[in-house]
């Protein structure tokens, strides 16, 4: 086991962008910052009060996603404990949650890419899927997450999103 978190920590630091200031490190600035819960709670939040009938049910829904996310999430970093890797960007991630595994952005973008092709819009699925795998590397090369944290992230946002589609008590297709 030893052996393979070693690989994974050398393959992690070759994505590495964050000491190095340029375009690309700013990219992934952004991406990784697109995935945070806050943003996209207060999104769908304003959606889910501006809008009636269907957008305001595929808010709701996605906001109940997102959370029932966070917290499975939050249970297996809190079980398993693994730290981030050594760094000084990205403080604030660093303070309020020093555990990696599994990257949270990474299930959360994955979950909201898997949902939007069951549930549509097709253009906000293609922007999606398009962006979901974007977080994930993002997180990896601000040096936040190991390459692990995020395929792990990754694999339980997609198997979420599908868990709780079987479960879903309304119809979300548009």
């Amino acid at each position: 086991m030893q052996r393979l978190l070693e690989l994974d920590a050398r393959m992690s630091a070759r994505l590495g962008l964050a000491e190095r200031p340029g375009l690309l490190r700013n990219l992934a600035i952004l991406f990784g910052h697109s995935g945070d819960s806050w943003f996209w709670l207060a999104g769908l939040l304003m959606l889910a009060f501006i809008q009636n009938g269907y957008w305001r049910t595929w808010a709701i829904a996605y906001i109940v996603a997102i959370l029932i996310t966070a917290l499975v999430v939050m249970a297996i970093k809190f079980s398993v404990r693994r730290a981030r890797p050594a760094g000084d960007w990205g403080q604030m991630y660093r303070r309020t949650d020093p555990h990696s595994f599994p990257s949270g952005h990474a299930a959360r973008a994955m979950l909201l890419a898997v949902l939007a092709q069951a549930t549509g819009p097709a253009w906000l699925a293609a922007v999606l899927l398009v962006w979901a795998p974007l977080v994930g590397l993002a997180r990896i090369a601000t040096g936040l997450h190991y390459l692990s944290d995020v395929l792990v992230g990754w694999l339980l946002g997609a198997g979420l999103a599908l868990l709780l589609l079987q479960f879903a008590p309304f119809e979300l297709s548009l």
